[in-house]
This record gives C-alpha cells, structure tokens and sequence, in this order.
C-alpha cells in the first residue's frame, strides 16, 4: 500500500514539474547539450546528421568499437546468460533503459511492446518534454512493482 502511495505521488510531483517547467527544461537542457558538444538539435533529422559526421570523421573508432562489441556481448551471454532470464534482471534493465532512453521508448522496445515503443518515438518528435516525462514515470512504475506485475507487464 506504501508502495503505490510513494509511486503516486512521484507520478503527481513529475506531471507538476513536468507541466511547470517541461518545455523550459528541455529547451535549456537542449541548449546546454549543444553548448557542451556544438550540436543544435531540432528534431530526428539533426540526430541523423550529428550520427552521419560522427561517423564519418571517426570510421576507425567505430569500427574498432563494433568489433570488440561482438566478441563482448557474445561472452556476456554465454558466461550470464542464465542469470539474465531472471525476471528482476529484466526489470533493473528496463528500469535503466526508461531513465536514460525512455523518452525513445527503448524500455518498451526490450519488453517486446513494440506499438508502445512507436507511439514513444512519435511523442518524441511531436511533444519531447512530455516523452521525457512518461519515460521517467515508467521508471518510476517500473521500480515499485512486484515481480508479478511486472511479468504481466512483459507479456
């Protein structure tokens, strides 16, 4: 009961600063992000652009990077892999995937939902603060679940 009190209010204090600050965070945390790395990022079409120079000025680093990527993940899952079925591993990594990459759905493109994860990329491009904001809120939910509720959220 505690635990859906606590979620509650969390949701209610991130749609206040949400609806508050939103569109003011997310201009300066834009504005900073192009300050920091001298990218103006408008929409998807400047992501593309800023990934497209990225990689064409450092071909070598990406490649190198590819490369080791294979080999790791390949040990990874063969050394873990049966420790990364268990249902709370999957919910730590949703968790992590909704803060950093909620606002692209990627939290809902790993637990297979992937109509949820589209709508998350056509919030992005319509309304960016408020894909932010519902990420965080699915981490939020995400971390005050029973391992049974979030199996039924998996399926």
């Amino acid at each position: 009961m505690l635990q859906k009190i606590i979620l509650a209010i969390a949701v209610f204090i991130i749609i206040l600063v949400a609806l508050t600050f939103g569109e003011t965070i997310a201009y300066e945390a834009f504005a900073w992000i192009s300050h920091l790395t001298g990218l103006v990022i408008h929409n998807f079409s400047d992501i593309y652009y800023a990934i497209e120079d990225f990689v064409s000025v450092h071909v070598v680093k990406v490649v190198i990077a590819l490369v080791l990527t294979v080999p790791i993940s390949l040990w990874i899952i063969k050394t873990k892999g049966d420790e990364l079925e268990k249902p709370t591993n999957h919910r730590k990594i949703a968790i992590v995937l909704a803060i950093f990459l909620g606002w692209l759905g990627a939290h809902r493109f790993y637990l297979g939902q992937i109509g949820w994860g589209v709508f998350y990329l056509i919030l992005f491009y319509l309304f960016a603060p408020l894909a932010i904001v519902v990420g965080l809120i699915d981490a939020v939910r995400y971390m005050f679940m029973s391992d049974e509720e979030f199996a039924l959220v998996r399926t």
